[in-house]
């Protein structure tokens, strides 16, 4: 939802976006080049004190002097998204974020890859063709969360807090209301209302992953890494399918000087050979790389062939889903599958010493032990296999075993916290 995700500072994104080399300015002289230095130093100040309104003008300049520099092109489409929320005139806010988004364009095209610039876009490239954001159908409270919004932008809290209040009290409800609350603490450095809010917005609908991220976010800053970490796994259960979640995930294990784990059983084209046939897995976390199977094991993996062409071709998947007119690749079918597959596995370790050894040391074999062993198969499929047709499992898969969600992302995916933690600066 971009009206909920659409103004936080990423973790970390401003350290990447501090240390983005200045581009040269091809043909001018030391002087102007020592000027623009200057007033790009400058502009970085502000932007990194979180003064994007009075970097624009600034921010303008540099671009005009070198729209090559990347760096200074997400700056200045993040400042023209803060100034969109300050206009009253919606057809000039629309301008702004519409300019912001070509701007990230360009800045990608330059190959700017921060998470500044990737989450912003991705968000811009959602918007409406009226370039609006909404937040209610009830005019009063659109025109009280556009006000409390400007307010932010100017950084003026506290008014902000009295916008988001008033519409709390006629919308309890309002999401948006409830998660800049809570934003709006965690600015001021309020922590603990902050958190309070946060958590208020996590219970109002635990499907939309804003407020946890936000939440670990806040976490980190202060040095509560477990906390953090459990609020980026719940970030990921409520939208697995999000690249911001994981980008977000992927900044936690940096800073903590720690990568996260993206596992794939080799049973099957890679993602990257299913990307080249239209069929991207959705979730960001997926692995990119696996092991192949060993050719001792392969008596397991045609096991699961066997089963998967039951289902595509055999009849199987109308049994199971009478309603649906064509075929999709789903959970159970994947389940099914890999079940039937680690029983060849067992009954050949138990009659095989040799094979049981090879299967050891094999480490598609192991994954697939590991995931029948703890019951976390279908987790596994969701996260790692969730092409398009397998994610319209997710929202009952999710509501029935959100514990199996997480428990996944603990012991497989996500590594622990550091025992000691410092806070993020």
């Amino acid at each position: 939802m971009l009206l909920a995700k659409r103004r936080k500072q990423f973790l970390l994104e401003l350290v990447l976006f501090l240390s983005a080399g200045s581009s040269p300015l091809l043909g001018a002289s030391q002087a102007d080049e020592a000027t623009y230095l200057a007033k790009r130093q400058k502009a970085e100040t502000l932007f990194s004190n979180g003064r994007r309104l009075e970097a624009l003008p600034l921010l303008e300049e540099l671009a005009q002097a070198n729209p090559k520099d990347d760096a200074m092109l997400v700056a200045l489409a993040a400042a023209l998204v803060d100034r969109a929320a300050t206009q009253s005139d919606q057809t000039a806010a629309a301008k702004d974020r519409f300019r912001a988004r070509d701007l990230l364009e360009k800045a990608s095209a330059l190959g700017n890859r921060s998470p500044l610039a990737q989450n912003l876009l991705q968000l811009l490239r959602g918007l409406p063709e009226n370039g609006a954001l909404k937040f209610s159908d009830n005019p009063e409270v659109e025109r009280i969360m556009n006000e409390g919004e400007a307010a932010f932008a100017r950084r003026d809290y506290d008014a902000a807090l009295m916008s988001y209040g008033r519409v709390v009290q006629l919308d309890p409800k309002n999401y948006s209301a409830v998660l800049f609350t809570g934003n709006t603490y965690d600015r001021k450095g309020d922590y603990p209302h902050a958190a309070e809010w946060y958590e208020r917005a996590m219970k109002l609908d635990p499907n939309i992953e804003t407020a946890f991220r936000y939440y670990a976010d806040m976490l980190a800053k202060t040095g509560d890494m477990a906390k953090s970490r459990t609020m980026i796994i719940r970030a990921a259960i409520a939208e697995p399918y999000n690249k911001i979640v994981w980008r977000e995930m992927h900044a936690w294990a940096a800073i903590n000087k720690t990568e996260i784990k993206l596992i794939y059983l080799g049973t099957m084209p890679s993602p990257e050979a299913a990307a080249s046939d239209g069929k991207t897995p959705a979730t960001p976390g997926s692995a990119r790389s696996a092991s192949q199977p060993s050719e001792s094991a392969e008596k397991v993996w045609e096991r699961y062939r066997k089963v998967r062409a039951a289902w595509e071709s055999g009849g199987e998947f109308k049994k199971h889903f009478p309603a649906e007119t064509e075929y999709r690749h789903t959970v159970a079918e994947e389940t099914e599958a890999l079940q039937a597959a680690y029983a060849v596995l067992t009954k050949q370790s138990e009659r095989d010493k040799h094979f049981a050894a090879t299967a050891a040391a094999d480490p598609n074999l192991d994954l697939l032990s590991r995931l029948q062993k703890t019951g976390l198969i279908e987790p596994y499929i969701l996260f790692s296999l969730g092409d398009a047709s397998v994610a319209k499992d997710y929202p009952a898969y999710r509501a029935a075993h959100r514990d199996k969600l997480e428990e996944y992302l603990d012991k497989f995916v996500v590594p622990p916290a550091p025992q000691t933690s410092k806070p993020v600066r």
